[in-house]
């Protein structure tokens, strides 16, 4: 299918260019050729004024037809024959060739006209002739006809023709080439999102059917066994309702993830204190570092160094920002084992002589293969699905926590990156720019909130 496509862009694009340089090509003889003859009618036309007058005139004749002459005027015919003379031809009031350069005369009636005219010798040879009725009052004394070689245009026209061939063929040669080659760039990120379209929805597939199956597994067993009790039942309807609740989350994250790519997602910018939204965060998330015996901490660092009424004040969509800190924490909980501690670090920060916030979610988990990094931001990415938990619990990844924080940090015009140690935690640091604005909200003094098991 892209290939099909990339020939017909290639195609499209040498099409395109080769009617341009034909039509440019096509111009461009145009111009020269009538540039060409307009040279040589200038030539003729000065031939004519030139020999109209040195014509040697006996204004006593008493015939129109004698009152040139002939002798005085023009002399002796010349032998010599050149290709690429000026030929003349003096005719007599009544038509008659009188006197003339050629050799051999030419059959080609007077034909008056205001500029040259181009007629056939014989089918090798043409002349561009341009013909002038002389005069003496009322009397017309004769024609005098300047004849011009026809090969001083068609030769170096079919020379041009010639160099326009071969240069308008070879540029759409490399046309061409270049059309294949600008093609396949074109064409890379559309095959590349395509790509990424099929393995997410593959990815997405995969995530649905599995609690979609359980679900229904579960309604099954629990219409088919009509002894159970009530006790049994109510175990099945709490794990149906936990895959429901997981499938929910798993719909809201792809559904937010769609129209923040799609362009339909709102973002309600305001002043959001960043340091009362990690409290809520931590507040938030307390409850499962207290279960999984985690110590969770949240830390504010000095804010000495930039003045301002509100010190972890930014701009930015609070309900996205609690969203992005909330997958962050949840996300190292989840890998962080009985006994471990995961600490919240905020700070005011200067990057390129600019204000910034960073926000360092790290934790004493399991780590992250350097391999690994790279992808962690890919949807439906796991490092190892086995190291998940239970597929069943309401805290079990969807596998797009991790590339909602980059899409929401993106649109903070913020950054993320990644350090981590096998065995030893993982650090998310994140840098949010924070314009210089005073009095955007309540402020809030530096503290330390921990939750220890």
């Amino acid at each position: 299918m892209f290939q099909t496509t990339r020939r017909r862009l290639a195609l499209w694009y040498t099409v395109v260019t080769a009617v341009l340089l034909l039509l440019f090509a096509s111009g461009f003889y145009i111009y020269v050729r009538g540039t060409l003859i307009e040279r040589v009618d200038d030539t003729l036309s000065h031939v004519v004024e030139v020999v109209q007058r040195s014509l040697v005139v006996d204004a006593n004749a008493p015939m129109a037809a004698d009152r040139i002459n002939l002798e005085a005027s023009f002399g002796s015919p010349p032998e010599a024959v050149e290709d690429d003379r000026i030929d003349l031809e003096w005719y007599g009031p009544t038509g008659i060739l009188l006197w003339s350069t050629f050799k051999d005369p030419i059959d080609v009636p007077i034909r008056l006209s205001p500029g040259g005219v181009t007629v056939e010798i014989s089918p090798d040879y043409w002349l561009r002739q341009m013909t002038r009725k002389l005069t003496d009052g009322k009397d017309v004394i004769g024609f005098l006809r300047v004849s011009h070689p026809w090969f001083e245009v068609t030769k170096p026209a079919r020379q041009l023709i010639i160099d326009l061939s071969f240069g308008t063929s070879l540029l759409i040669a490399l046309v061409a080439a270049v059309g294949w080659f600008l093609s396949r760039l074109a064409i890379e990120p559309i095959q590349e999102s395509y790509q990424q379209l099929k393995q997410f929805t593959a990815d997405a597939s995969h995530e649905l059917r599995n609690p979609i199956a359980l679900i229904q597994t579960n309604v099954q067993v629990a219409l088919t066994e009509t002894e159970s009790g009530p006790q049994d039942q109510r175990q099945q309807l709490m794990v149906v309702e936990r895959l429901t609740q997981r499938l929910g989350y798993l719909v809201d994250d792809l559904l937010f993830l769609a129209r923040q790519e799609g362009g339909m997602g709102q973002t309600q910018m305001q002043a959001c204190p960043l340091d009362a939204l990690l409290m809520q965060v931590v507040e938030e998330q307390d409850a499962i570092a207290t279960a999984q015996k985690i110590e969770l901490s949240l830390d504010l660092g000095d804010f000495a160094s930039l003045p301002g009424e509100e010190p972890y004040t930014l701009w930015g969509d609070y309900d996205q920002l609690a969203r992005l800190f909330t997958n962050l924490v949840s996300n190292s909980l989840q890998y962080t084992t009985e006994g471990g501690s995961v600490k919240i670090h905020l700070q005011q920060f200067q990057r390129q002589g600019l204000p910034y916030l960073k926000v360092e979610v790290s934790d004493t988990g399991i780590g992250i293969p350097d391999a690994a990094i790279p992808y962690l931001f890919n949807r439906f990415y796991r490092v190892d699905p086995a190291r998940a938990k239970s597929a069943l619990s309401t805290n079990a990844g969807t596998g797009l926590g991790l590339a909602i924080v980059q899409t929401i940090t993106e649109n903070h015009q913020g950054h993320i990156q990644v350090v981590s140690h096998i065995n030893q935690g993982t650090t998310f640091t994140i840098l949010l720019p924070q314009p210089m604005v005073k009095s955007m909200g309540p402020t809030f003094p530096r503290f330390v909130v921990k939750s220890e098991a």
